[in-house]
């Protein structure tokens, strides 16, 4: 998995000098189900600054991410993806300018590192002017910041890869990626047209191999143009397709699919945790109630009562609530907003944890289905949700 150093939750961590030398200590938590509170948590796991960290046997099955940027980085690539991230897409017909400019910028102030867009989401000028802004004011560094953009469903064709993702570091105005994802497995028409229709208002497909399309993602990240490479919204039988490929060099480092209390994807994590790939959960809050894309016979998630019951427990939110349950499990959440409060609220997850009779309670809210279904595409042939997981 190109080396990932998987953590499930950094509760503390110390920066310790020893003979001129900084070090830093992580005390860890394991995943839920093996046991819970403070005695649970691991010895500190010390490394040393600007070293690769090294996974103890006690860590053995651990999962997740380190939750802030730090000096300890990723065996091979030199990547550390943050546990939570923000996301950022926004209706481009309806988001007000700036928006995503002012709510990265408060994020990074807040103490996000990880930022989640895509080129197709028509704001990341807005989020690289943000980024560059807060590195030029001396809040972060650009290794304390991992971006990760999306190949859209129109380039495909692997002469058009790089393209593409040239045109997001223009764009931006970075030199890499940290992380470069196939967003659907759902080829479109090659071109510029992001959604392309033919004269009777149907989308027009196309058919490309999803291994010469990843091959030519190997070759940016060859480039420098992309720390890591990885997937969405692909399941078992897609990730097989490029797990399997005959030469490959880069196996995907995660895959960015829906994930939250009322879907909490157990096969689909399994699968990804036996193979090395971090789940990436975007909506892990719900979404939105737009009826074109959304499901909305699936009931809002932060007025479950359990939610609403455990917040009152731990004196969080049902959001905090909810985006802990993740974490905890090892799923890095991406949960958009352009809320100042909610930013800050969203980030407030990591002085409490959930106890392993909460997390079980939790994980019965699952009720397998989506809010995000993308029944539009239904018919494309590599629509990913036909499948179990």
């Amino acid at each position: 998995m190109d080396g990932w150093i998987l953590y499930t939750h950094i509760i503390h961590t110390k920066k310790s000098n020893h003979n001129g030398v900084t070090h830093f200590a992580y005390w860890c938590c394991p995943p839920a189900g093996r046991g819970s509170g403070p005695a649970w948590c691991r010895q500190p796991c010390t490394v040393q600054e600007g070293t690769s960290c090294k996974r103890s046997e006690d860590m053995e099955g651990v999962w997740a991410l380190c939750c802030e940027s730090s000096t300890c980085r990723q065996d091979r690539d030199g990547n550390i993806m943050p546990l939570i991230g923000l996301g950022t897409y926004g209706d481009p017909r309806t988001t007000p300018k700036e928006t995503a400019y002012k709510s990265v910028k408060l994020a990074i102030e807040t103490g996000y590192r990880h930022i989640d867009g895509a080129l197709v989401y028509f704001n990341e000028h807005e989020v690289g002017q943000a980024i560059r802004d807060k590195i030029a004011d001396g809040t972060v560094k650009r290794q304390d910041i991992f971006y990760c953009g999306k190949l859209w469903n129109t380039f495909h064709p692997p002469q058009l890869v790089r393209p593409a993702l040239e045109r997001t570091l223009k764009t931006l105005q970075l030199d890499f990626v940290d992380l470069y994802i196939v967003e659907m497995p759902t080829a479109f028409k090659p071109g510029d047209t992001f959604y392309p229709r033919d004269e009777d208002g149907k989308y027009i497909y196309h058919e490309t191999d999803l291994c010469a399309t990843w091959e030519a993602l190997e070759a940016c990240k060859d480039a420098g143009l992309a720390k890591s490479l990885g997937v969405s919204n692909f399941n078992k039988r897609q990730l097989e397709l490029i797990l399997n490929k005959p030469g490959l060099k880069h196996k995907p480092v995660s895959n960015q699919v829906e994930c939250h209390p009322y879907f909490t994807q157990p096969k689909l994590l399994e699968y990804c945790r036996n193979n090395d790939i971090v789940l990436v959960g975007y909506s892990p809050l719900g979404t939105s109630r737009d009826e074109s894309w959304v499901n909305l016979t699936c009931p809002p998630l932060l007025e479950d009562e359990l939610l609403v019951s455990l917040a009152k427990k731990y004196k969080k939110t049902p959001a905090q609530v909810a985006l802990r349950f993740n974490v905890q499990r090892g799923v890095v959440v991406i949960p958009k907003s352009f809320s100042p409060s909610r930013i800050k609220e969203n980030f407030q997850i990591f002085d409490f944890c959930l106890s392993e009779e909460d997390m079980k309670a939790i994980e019965g809210l699952n009720k397998n289905i989506r809010f995000v279904e993308l029944l539009m595409w239904s018919n494309h042939p590599e629509y990913p949700f036909h499948d179990d997981y």
